[in-house]
């Protein structure tokens, strides 16, 4: 893997960017072969509090946790510990599906980055778009996009239904469960 480390009110000293570099590191044995994308970690320091964020894209699968702790190599720990949660996570229901299904038993779902609205703000009648976004809609299930979704801590997922064709989006309601948005046929 290949490390990417910035720091923001902070100077990533030679034992940080070591120790960052050996954390982050213990999670390729969750992998077959180890991603060879870039691994983005952010670190930065605000009223004497330690954030860390980590971003670590695959083809199929984006992987991204942030913590904040008084101590930085507490914060390193911590997001390490949610990302290995994130995998473990994901590879046993991903597993199990398929298992269910009986296809092969180390398959990754193709998991999508995922469309993020943010900040629209409307002033009288004029809309203006402060953020425009791109991607590619992989064939899943409303299951799989689901767990997606979750993964990313997002709202919503939009995705292409693998059985129809069309565009759908999945949703977590204010209940807590789960809602489908698809078109008319």
């Amino acid at each position: 893997m290949k490390y990417n480390i910035r720091g923001e009110n902070i100077e990533v000293t030679g034992a940080i960017r070591d120790y960052v570099e050996k954390k982050i590191g213990k999670l390729a044995r969750y992998f077959d072969t180890p991603p060879s994308s870039d691994v983005n970690v952010n670190l930065s320091v605000y009223n004497d509090e330690q954030r860390i964020e980590v971003t670590v894209p695959m083809p199929n699968l984006l992987l991204r946790a942030e913590e904040q702790h008084i101590d930085l190599y507490a914060a390193i720990d911590l997001v390490v510990d949610k990302l290995e949660r994130q995998i473990r996570k994901y590879k046993t229901k991903v597993n199990r599906k398929f298992r269910q299904e009986g296809s092969p038993k180390h398959i990754f779902a193709e998991l999508e980055k995922e469309a993020q609205m943010e900040n629209e703000k409307t002033d009288s009648d004029d809309v203006e778009i402060v953020r425009r976004k791109q991607f590619d809609l992989k064939p899943m299930d409303s299951e799989e996009a689901v767990l997606q979704m979750d993964m990313l801590g997002h709202a919503f997922y939009v995705f292409t239904n693998a059985v129809s064709g069309n565009t759908n989006v999945v949703y977590r309601r204010k209940d807590g469960r789960y809602g489908l948005i698809e078109p008319n046929s």
